[in-house]
Order: C-alpha cells, then sequence, then structure tokens
C-alpha cells in the first residue's frame, strides 16, 4: 500500500508541479525553521559553539585531521541546518509540566511527597513529560563553550605536536563572538610549532644476555633511527615491535614495560638533536622480603597436554584415557571419542621447541575453527622450580553433539503476494571421529499468489520446499598430504554438499539438484581462496506449458501478433471465446507455425522478428539445464573489525563448465544430436567460461561521514556444446543491490525496450557510488548514484538494441541517482531508498536524460543492511 501511494502521479505534481496547496505548504515549512530559535536553551551569559578553527603557523587545517583531539564541536547539521538541536528545543525542560500543578496550592508537593515519597513523586513527573522525553533524547543538546573544556583542547594539542617532535610548541585559544547573531560565538586554536627536534644517536643497554643476542639480529629493522624526526609514536610502535619479537624467541614472560627510553634535548633551541638511549631492565619479582630482578631467559615448551573434558560439570571425574600422538599428551575422561590426529593438527606448539606466542594464538584460532568446542584455552606452566621449561596445557570443552536450529522469514516478491519462510538444521559433530560436522537442513515456503497456474482459490497456493546435507571437514579431504603447498595454518578446510529444491505454482515448477565439493585456505589475515573441485546442477522445469501465464508480457505481444495476423483465420480453434490464444495449446501452435521459414502467415518484418525472438526465450527458459563445472574464488578484504571505514574489498572469480562432459563424450566417442551438441541422459549440457571482478572501496571522511565505492564485471561465454547461459547463471540488473532507480530484472538488456518480466544477459557493467552520513541517533542517510546495464554477447540472441558490439554501447549504462534512510538495529540495518531514474538507456537517444526524473516514476527500495 505504501508504494502504491508513492507511486500516484499526484505526488509528482505535488512535489513539481505548481499549485497552491504546494506553494503553501513550503511557505508553511520555511516559516516552521525560521522559527525555530537555536539559542532557546542558552543563557544570557553563555555561548553556543558554532564553529571551530585550528590554525598551525597560521595556515588553517583540515578539520577531520584534528577532529578527534577537540572536546567540543558543533552541533551536527543536516543541509545547513542543526536539525536535531532544533528537537531539542521543541522540548519542554524537566519539571515544566507537574510542577506548575504542584506549587498551585501551598502544602500540596508536601503531602504529596508524605503520600508517596520523593523519589516516586520525581518519576510521576518524569512520565508526565512523554514525549518531551523523547524530543530531548532524539535531539541533541545544544553545545555551550566551556572554557574549562576550551583549555583542555589546548593542552591536548599541545601534546599532539610535542609528541610529534616539536618541544617548542605554544598553543593558544580565542573566543570570537558571532558579529551577526548574539550569544554565538566560534572558537579558534592556534599552534605555534616551533623547529622540529631529531634523533641524534640511539644506544642499547639490556641486562640480559638471552634478550641482547635475539635484538642484535633485529636491530636493523628498528623503527627509532638516527635522523629520523622525534616521534613518540615511534618509539611506542618500537616497543610493540620488540616484545612481539620476544614473545615469540621463547621470552614467555616478557612485559613490555620493561622497554625504557631516555632522551634528553636542549631547550636554549641550539641544538635540535636528541641522543635516546633504549633500556630494557630484568623482570622484577616481588617476595615478602624484597624485589628481586630475574634477568629474562628464553625458555622451551618441554611438553604439551591436550585435555578434552574440561567442563565445570566434569571437573570431579578423574582422566581414565590418554595417549600420546606426535609427543603431545592427549587426556580424556571416559573413552576418547576423537582420533588424536584430529587434536593435534590444529596444534602449533610443539614439544622441544622454544615458546612462541604465535604458536599459542595459531592453535586457538584452528580449534576455533573445528567448531566442536567451546572457549578453548591454552595455559603455560613451569615445569620444575628451574623455571626454564614449561608445560602447555591446552584446555578443551567439548560441545554438544547434536544441535537444532529454526527460523523463519515473512516474504514479499514479484512472484508471491505474501509468503512464510522456514528453515530448520540439524547439526551432528565429530561424526567420524575426526572433527567432521554433518549438517543437515530442511527448508520450505508457504505462500499466496494471484498468478499461481492452477489455484484452487485457497489462500496459500504456491509452495517451496528443499533439503541440503553438507559435510564439512577441518583440513583437505585428499588421499595425500597437503602440508607443503598449504600448511596448516592457512586453516585448510573442504566440505561436500548436496542439496535439492521443488517448486509448485511458482514460475514453471522448478525442480533442481546441486552437489558441490569445494577446498579452502587463508594464507593470511586478509586473502581466502577457495575452489569448487566439483560444482554441478541439474535443472527440472516439470511444468513448462505455465510459461506464458509466468511471462504474461510476452504472452500479450505474441496473442497481439496473432489476432492481427490470418493465423486467427485459419485456426480458430487455437482461440478462446475472447478471441485471446489459449495458453499452452494456442500459444504452442502459433509459434510452431510463425517460426517455420515457409509459413503462409502475412506477418510484418517486425512482428517476425518480435516472434522469432520470444520463441527463442522461451525455448531457452523452458529447457532443462545440466551444468558440471568447477570455479576458482579469491577474496581479499583489508577491514579489520566491524567499526573499520576505510577499506577494500576484491573478489575475482572463474568458472568453467561442461569441459569435462564435453571431454568424455569426445573420448568415448558419443553421437551428437540434430542441433550437433553431445546429450548426457538426453540432456544438452551447458559448456561456458565466466568470469566476474568486484571491487569495493570505502573511505573514512569521519567518524559518521563515510563515500563508498563498488564496481563489477562479469560476462560468461558459451562455446562448445552450447550458445547461450542458463538462466541461473545469466546476470541481471536492477533491484535494491544494485541499480536503485530500476526494479530487479527491469533494466537493459543494452538498449532495448524490453517488457519481459525477466531480463536477463550473460554481460554485465555495475558501478556504485553512496554517500553515507549520520543524521542523528541511530537514522543515518545516504546520497547515491548507480549506473549499470547488461548486455547479450558471444551467445545465440541477435536482438541489435540488446547486444553489446563496440565500446560504444558503454553510452547504454543506465544511470540512477538518488537518497535514503537507514536505522541502525546494530545486529542488522533497514534501509528504504528512493530512486531516480537520471539516464534511462530505453528510452531514444534524445530524450534519456532526465525524463522520468520524478516522484510517480521512482522506484522505491527496501532493503536488510547495506547494498555494498
Amino acid at each position: 500500500m505504501l508504494y502504491r501511494i508513492l507511486r500516484h502521479r499526484s505526488w509528482d505534481r505535488f512535489f513539481f508541479g505548481f499549485s497552491p496547496t504546494r506553494t503553501g505548504l513550503y511557505l508553511t515549512l520555511m516559516l516552521l525553521l525560521a522559527s525555530c530559535n537555536a539559542i532557546k536553551r542558552v543563557a544570557e551569559d553563555e555561548n553556543l559553539l558554532e564553529d571551530n578553527t585550528v590554525l598551525e603557523n597560521g595556515e588553517k587545517l583540515n578539520s577531520s585531521a584534528i577532529e578527534g583531539y577537540l572536546l567540543q564541536k558543533p552541533n551536527s547539521k543536516v543541509l545547513g541546518m542543526p536539525v536535531r538541536l532544533y528537537i531539542y528545543n521543541w522540548a519542554k525542560p524537566p519539571g515544566t509540566i507537574h510542577q506548575p500543578y504542584l506549587d498551585r496550592k501551598p502544602g500540596r508537593e508536601e503531602w504529596w511527597m508524605n503520600f508517596l515519597s520523593k523519589k516516586q513523586v520525581d518519576e510521576w513527573g518524569r512520565s508526565k513529560m512523554g514525549f518531551h522525553n523523547w524530543l530531548r533524547e532524539t535531539g541533541e543538546e545544544p553545545v555551550i563553550i566551556d572554557t574549562s573544556r576550551t583549555r583542555k583542547t589546548t593542552e591536548r594539542l599541545y601534546k599532539v605536536y610535542f609528541n610529534r617532535g616539536y618541544f617548542n610548541a605554544k598553543s593558544s585559544y580565542e573566543i570570537i563572538p558571532s558579529t551577526k547573531k548574539s550569544s554565538r560565538a566560534s572558537v579558534t586554536y592556534r599552534i605555534e610549532t616551533g623547529k622540529p627536534y631529531f634523533v641524534d644517536s640511539v644506544a642499547v643497554s639490556m641486562k640480559s644476555p638471552d634478550l641482547d643476542s635475539i635484538y642484535q639480529l633485529v636491530a636493523q629493522g628498528s623503527l627509532v633511527r638516527q635522523g629520523d624526526l622525534f616521534r613518540l609514536t615511534n618509539f611506542e610502535a618500537e616497543r610493540e615491535r620488540l616484545t612481539t619479537i620476544f614473545l615469540n624467541s621463547g621470552v614467555f614472560d616478557f612485559q613490555k614495560s620493561s622497554i625504557r627510553y631516555d632522551a634528553r634535548w636542549d631547550t636554549t633551541g641550539v641544538d635540535f638533536k636528541v641522543p635516546v638511549e633504549m633500556k630494557i631492565n630484568n623482570r622484577l619479582r616481588r617476595t615478602p622480603e624484597s624485589v628481586e630482578e630475574i634477568p629474562y631467559v628464553v625458555h622451551k615448551v618441554s611438553r604439551v597436554n591436550i585435555l578434552t573434558d574440561d567442563s565445570y560439570r566434569n571437573k570431579e571425574q578423574e582422566y581414565t584415557d590418554s595417549t600420546i600422538y606426535k609427543g603431545i599428551h592427549i587426556y580424556s575422561k571416559g573413552k576418547l571419542r576423537y582420533r588424536p590426529k584430529a587434536l593435534t593438527d590444529p596444534v602449533f606448539i610443539t614439544p622441544g621447541e622454544v615458546f612462541r606466542d604465535i604458536d599459542r594464538s595459531q592453535t586457538l584460532k584452528q580449534i576455533n575453527n573445528l567448531r566442536n568446542f567451546k572457549y578453548p584455552n591454552i595455559q603455560y606452566t613451569y615445569a620444575d622450580s628451574t623455571r626454564t621449561d614449561l608445560v602447555a596445557n591446552i584446555l578443551l570443552t567439548p560441545r554438544r553433539r547434536y544441535s537444532l536450529g529454526f527460523d523463519f522469514d515473512l516474504l514479499h516478491s514479484n512472484i508471491q503476494d505474501f509468503g512464510i519462510s522456514f528453515r530448520t538444521s540439524l547439526v551432528s559433530r565429530n561424526i567420524f571421529g575426526g572433527a567432521e560436522n554433518l549438517e543437515f537442513a530442511l527448508r520450505g515456503t508457504v505462500g499466496a499468489s494471484r498468478n499461481a497456474a492452477n489455484s484452487n482459490n485457497t489462500f496459500f497456493n504456491v509452495l517451496e520446499f528443499g533439503g541440503d546435507l553438507r559435510l564439512n571437514f577441518p583440513r583437505f579431504f585428499l588421499p595425500f598430504k597437503t602440508d607443503k603447498w598449504v600448511p596448516k595454518y592457512m586453516s585448510p578446510s573442504s566440505f561436500i554438499s548436496i542439496g535439492s529444491g521443488i517448486q509448485t505454482n511458482i514460475g514453471l515448477d522448478k525442480q533442481n539438484l546441486i552437489s558441490v565439493f569445494n577446498y579452502n585456505w587463508e594464507p593470511t589475515k586478509f586473502n581466502t581462496h577457495s575452489v569448487d573441485l566439483i560444482n554441478a546442477e541439474y535443472v527440472n522445469n516439470r511444468n513448462p506449458d505455465n510459461y506464458f501465464n509466468v511471462y504474461t508480457n510476452s504472452y500479450d505481444d505474441l496473442n497481439s501478433i496473432a489476432m492481427d495476423s490470418n493465423y486467427v483465420v485459419t485456426n480458430p480453434e487455437d482461440f478462446d471465446e475472447n478471441g485471446n490464444l489459449i495458453i499452452p495449446e494456442g500459444t504452442d501452435n502459433f509459434l510452431l507455425v510463425a517460426t517455420d521459414p515457409e509459413n503462409p502467415l502475412d506477418l510484418s518484418p517486425e512482428d517476425q522478428q518480435d516472434v522469432n525472438a520470444i520463441d527463442e526465450r522461451k525455448t531457452r527458459l523452458t529447457d532443462n539445464n545440466l551444468i558440471v563445472g568447477t570455479n576458482y574464488l579469491f577474496r581479499k578484504n583489508t577491514k579489520e573489525n566491524v567499526l573499520d571505514e576505510d577499506f577494500y574489498q576484491f573478489r575475482g572469480r572463474i568458472g568453467l563448465a561442461g569441459n569435462s562432459l564435453w571431454a568424455l563424450s569426445q573420448l568415448f566417442g558419443a553421437s551428437r544430436n540434430e542441433n550437433g551438441n553431445f546429450e548426457v541422459f538426453g540432456l544438452e549440457f551447458s559448456q561456458f567460461v565466466k568470469f566476474e571482478l568486484d571491487y569495493i572501496k570505502h573511505w573514512s571522511l569521519s567518524r559518521n561521514r563515510v563515500v563508498a565505492f563498488r564496481s563489477f564485471l562479469g560476462i560468461a561465454i558459451p562455446y562448445g556444446n552450447a550458445n547461450n547461459i542458463p538462466f541461473s547463471r545469466s546476470y541481471f540488473a536492477g533491484g535494491s543491490n544494485d541499480n536503485r532507480a530500476w526494479e530487479a530484472y527491469s533494466l537493459g538488456p543494452g538498449s532495448s525496450v524490453s517488457n519481459d518480466e525477466f531480463n536477463e544477459a550473460n554481460f554485465k557493467l555495475a558501478f556504485n557510488l553512496e554517500y553515507r552520513y549520520t543524521l542523528f541517533g541511530s537514522l543515518k542517510g545516504a546520497f547515491f548514484a548507480d549506473a549499470g546495464n547488461i548486455w547479450h554477447v558471444w551467445d545465440n540472441v541477435q536482438d541489435e538494441p540488446s547486444r553489446f558490439t563496440s565500446f560504444k554501447d558503454l553510452g547504454e549504462l543506465g544511470l540512477g541517482t538518488g537518497f535514503g534512510l537507514r536505522y541502525d538495529f546494530d545486529f542488522l540495518v533497514f534501509r528504504f531508498d528512493i530512486g531516480f531514474k537520471t539516464y534511462d538507456p530505453g528510452l531514444p537517444i534524445g530524450d534519456r536524460w532526465f525524463t522520468d526524473y520524478n516522484f510517480s516514476n521512482a522506484t522505491y527500495n527496501i532493503g536488510i543492511n547495506y547494498p555494498f
């Protein structure tokens, strides 16, 4: 209903046409905003902060460079107006609603406090505020210039420059009252840096011989070097570097606080060079009598224990089963349920080797990847009183052998008016004793569709259900070792899956069977490789006779051509009482006659071309498909955490389908059908190569402002046993995660004016640019521009406007612009976008720019989470 209201033509007239109502509303809005008083809650002796300016040696600094150091910032603005401040000012101050009632009669307030209590009376007063409390929470209170915070900001700026080596820097501030508006002022911070200081010489002093030996091996990589600008950040980075090196070189108990730097500089300004001495002291241990120094030494791990039942409920039980595998001791309370190799494979800690902290973190990561244990923990203890050797105890708490999950969702699509989907899954862990996990899932959807074929007038008249079986291995499932090529620190894993789905009264009642054999590994923190050794899909359209009930636009075009031809006279039995082609008998008969080169119909060349295109598309979309191929996928993601908004992602994929079946057909001398193609079980298999490149980049302009960019290129080229791409492997354009000015499947191909419900092709380009900002609280805003289209290339489609033949066709990229709102619920983001057709390649060349740029022709998108 909301969508229909927004699509109504009256909105276009309202926003873009002249009318007294519209003009009156605009004037009302302007008067309302003009009446907003930003200083309504600002006292006479206070000033509202309007702006901050930071001058470095007289030059203005970019605000984003120093934003984090300013303790007071002006109220946030939307389109230049402090909207949140206005909202806050609309709220009545606390106590202004109930207090007049209490003050109206002498003694009334005291009577209520005696009858209830002061706390209850105050609570009652807060409850009376209601809507005004919401305004205060949603809004933003005025930022009043606080001189104490201004002084602290000045001190912080001084420290920033001091830490950068400007030891003689001076900082000051000035509060500048506004000359145009009262009770407002700006703050200007001034930094005079003076000359910077540089590192003169670096001396090193260590009390531990073991540390000194390690340091000599890595001294060349020091981040504190002679001649460098004296930056405290470099000294801190060097402390971090050395701490990491020592902890990974056997110094188990090393503490970063043991590293100290002594530096003395000339404050007279004669010499701007600073001699530095780095000191690494021994570790201090307090005893009841004194504090003693203990030299740092290199420790070895003499023993590794794996305790498989470290749960609280089993803490009183004794370990009754044990074994030793590759020098690692394994203990179990009761019979050991895991093969020893499955438990030792994730362990990087080796008996007899020196302690390395990275081995500990890698071991925890790999154990977590097994998904068989919760909260793994590694504890180190000294092996004896000499405190030189260590014992590593790996404590594991098994997860439950079986777990059951269930979820459901509400759906709406161009196929279903309303639907309810559900999914239930059962996980069985350690099914073969090697930490393998078997997952079995059932999924289904029941829905209502007014367009469902053979509807029996019941509300839920469409159905889709299926099941998936997946076996996960925490290693490569191969008969030979791969450690030389893919070491275990790369987290190698693999899975085998098989799934099937069946549809009833949905489209062509598709039935599919999918099987995948996959390998994954992560060579670095940011990079992932994935190989589908086998990716097979069989698609069976069980109800092809329903084609023209689904693709009604194609039917309308075909029916119109048939009614205007002499076919209506020669074959009246193919038409119903209203003169329309009967589905499927009439449509199939007409296509059979009309596509015959010797047909006797009086079709114009344009109509003949349209009929051929309709028949070609129907044949392709109703044909069953057999796709057997392999895929390789590379992903790179530099995002550090969920708060990181300055990163990029790259995804590259290449897939090959049909080559193995074609080679086997050649090898065994299989015969070809009338189309000259091989068949498997009476079905032509698909053969194609597919490339995809996807790049996403985010730039963080400030804490609440982000620019996001995405580019995508995908192409699938048929060859050999096929001259087109199956529908399930084709591309479409439009939709809430693509070009938001067009609905899904409605853009393209190329400049063709297609009325098909599902437009698809085998070549796609897409570019998206979005500016995201915070309005207030969890409510976000965005402006975006989306460009892209799809084309046919190197396939059997002959429609020239839909084909990509040269770089001139890049002029057919559809451009959509718009804006949107997002609400962040922490666990998901609800998104509403409005896209306007800025450049429409489906229109004549002179009418493509801004022709349908209005609310009545806009596309309204609802989505979950960000599109990229």
